[in-house]
């Protein structure tokens, strides 16, 4: 099984720079899926102007880095009865978003590594990356061929499941799958915590946590926490770095109807022309904001947080004392134990099996 993982990531190692390797050991995989898996990369914004190739390479080398056999190993080491055996193996059913490209890769692998059959209902706006990731796995090991399952009806008969999508479906998801054993997971974003000491170096990684997936992902940054007395124009300038994002059309029209929006209703707002900045106590903003509230006292910050915390994904911040939290640059790249909103998965997948 992990070894199986293990060769999937460095398999996928290569699709950053788009080069095969000569690695022997891919050189089958290579002859297979290397030309497709690159013209999926490429081509994907035709269908999903959101998904270019340089955010489908960003996925894709977080997802290789999680299927590091080290990291793996450590990951189940956790899970004494995983993977169960066949037994006690049941049906999984998984409702993927569609927000940013192989989104619900970390569910896939969870239900795989666990033991248990997938049964997975991907998005329309990204159903191409993980059945061709699914068919890498299983030509390594074809014995997965009977553990995982793709649909495009409704999820029925599955055992237990899990689904994620907007604060308006997961009502629908908790009513739908009310006599099973189920996940549903709703909308969260990520917010940083500043204390004005950043330097520009670690401004620009916080920028990296902002623009990623151009903001839509759940740990994106949308919301930013700083000082009474903090310049703005520091963090402005430094986000000016990403100006070239602009140059997106779907992300420029979100930008421009933003900006005529605060205009008309002469709401004070700050731009660079990459991001328009609003002071708002709400964590999510639209796509091209980002909202930030003055602090006087970090714990205050803290007390906000614990009380939000059903909306918040991660906290980005330098800062020590926030559980949980990610050094600046580093939200987009969870570990393997890193759950989204804080529920153990694979936990959940042991309890099932009982």
């Amino acid at each position: 099984m992990i070894e199986v993982l293990g060769l999937t990531g460095k398999y996928l190692h290569q699709h950053l720079k788009g080069e095969a390797s000569a690695d022997a050991e891919l050189s089958l995989l290579n002859s297979k899926f290397f030309s497709g898996f690159e013209d999926i990369i490429q081509n994907e914004h035709v269908s999903n102007p959101w998904f270019t190739p340089d955010s489908v390479r960003t996925a894709v080398g977080a997802i290789a880095s999680m299927l590091d056999e080290n990291k793996l190993r450590v990951w189940l080491s956790n899970y004494p009865t995983l993977p169960v055996d066949s037994s006690k193996q049941k049906t999984v059913g998984v409702v993927m978003a569609g927000n940013i490209p192989l989104v619900g890769f970390h569910d896939f692998l969870s239900v795989l590594i666990s033991g248990h059959k997938f049964f997975g209902k991907p998005s329309s706006k990204d159903d191409k990356l993980i059945r061709v990731l699914a068919d890498i796995i299983i030509d390594i090991e074809p014995e997965f061929e009977d553990r995982i399952i793709f649909t495009e009806d409704y999820l029925k008969n599955a055992d237990a499941q899990i689904a994620t999508g907007s604060n308006n479906s997961s009502r629908y998801f908790n009513y739908y799958f009310r006599n099973i054993p189920h996940i549903i997971r709703k909308n969260r974003n990520a917010v940083a915590v500043l204390n004005g000491k950043e330097t520009r170096n670690e401004l620009l990684k916080l920028g990296e946590d902002i623009f990623t997936y151009f903001g839509m992902g759940c740990r994106n940054v949308t919301k930013v926490y700083i000082p009474e007395d903090y310049d703005l124009t520091i963090l402005l300038e430094a986000l000016e770095d990403f100006i070239d994002i602009s140059n997106h059309n779907k992300y420029a029209n979100n930008i421009d109807y933003q900006r005529s929006v605060y205009l008309m209703n002469r709401v004070v707002f700050l731009d660079n022309l990459a991001v328009l900045v609003r002071e708002d106590k709400n964590i999510a903003s639209p796509v091209g904001v980002v909202f930030y509230e003055k602090y006087s006292e970090l714990d205050f910050v803290r007390k906000e947080i614990e009380m939000l915390k059903e909306e918040i994904q991660c906290v980005v911040t330098n800062e020590k004392g926030f559980e949980g939290s990610v050094l600046l640059g580093q939200a987009q790249y969870p570990e393997l134990w890193d759950y989204a909103d804080g529920i153990d998965t694979l936990l959940f997948l042991t309890d099932i099996s009982k």
